[in-house]
């Protein structure tokens, strides 16, 4: 169970460092720091071996994931509902943002044990993670 944990910090540790390479190499890192702001407490609570890390990090990894399927289905042309020009370094990043995501859900839902309890942190970090992403898109931000 530990090692689980860990992992899943390693998870969320691997979205962050690959977004703020996109940051680095695109349009500017700190709309990247602003909307991973979430994945800082599973980040912790995970390297901690706290239970809390795999509910915290459950809404944050779906999240990042369906946006790189968003993403990952424009490149196909398949869809539009994100559009943009992509750099080959942030393509491959996706894959990493996409792969460390699908592994961080996938060990946040095995072996857990569903509660009540683990709804309520569940339901912040989604609205968390919806408003800290909206938030990194303010001119504000998104222009620095």
């Amino acid at each position: 169970m530990t090692n689980t944990l860990k992992i899943i910090g390693g998870c969320c540790l691997a979205v962050l460092v690959a977004l703020y390479i996109v940051g680095a190499v695109s349009h500017g890192s700190l709309r990247h720091e602003v909307q991973t702001l979430p994945l800082w407490i599973p980040i912790i609570a995970g390297f901690n071996s706290r239970e809390f890390a795999r509910w915290c990090a459950l809404p944050c990894m779906f999240f990042w994931f369906a946006m790189m399927s968003l993403i990952w289905l424009f490149l196909l042309g398949w869809s539009h509902l994100i559009s943009g020009h992509f750099a080959p370094i942030e393509i491959a990043m996706t894959i990493v943002v996409g792969a460390a995501s699908a592994v961080g859900f996938g060990l946040s839902v095995w072996r857990a044990r569903w509660s009540f309890a683990g709804c309520v942190p569940i339901a912040l970090f989604g609205v968390l993670q919806v408003l800290a992403f909206r938030i990194g898109f303010l001119p504000a931000i998104a222009h620095q």
